[in-house]
């Protein structure tokens, strides 16, 4: 097991977004707006399930990987702080999944 943590790499997401390293791909990415690092996330999200469905672990582990990079840096973008999302993730967890959706707002 690594010590690697999400918060290691939203701290690399961050320091990177706001580099002048032309070289870097999460600057570019971020440079071209929220639109494009949700499409991103999007067909990595997609790459993932489509893995998933073909049981290859190897591939769906790349994958993930990827996933959880774009949505990080869609967070980045979206000004959305990683321990927003954390908090709201430990808030849920004091009730069944079920339970947290049937108190969901209905449209």
């Amino acid at each position: 097991m690594t010590d690697f943590t999400l918060e290691d790499l939203d701290a690399i997401i961050a320091a990177r977004a706001n580099s002048a390293d032309e070289k870097s791909y999460t600057r570019k990415l971020v440079n071209k707006g929220v639109a494009k690092c949700a499409q991103k996330l999007g067909e990595e999200a997609v790459e993932a399930a489509i893995a998933a469905v073909q049981k290859d672990r190897q591939e769906l582990t790349a994958e993930a990987a990827d996933v959880l990079y774009h949505l990080l840096v869609v967070l980045n973008v979206s000004n959305v702080p990683l321990r927003d999302v954390m908090k709201e993730l430990a808030s849920r967890t004091g009730q069944t999944g079920l339970e947290e959706k049937a108190s969901r707002p209905q449209d």
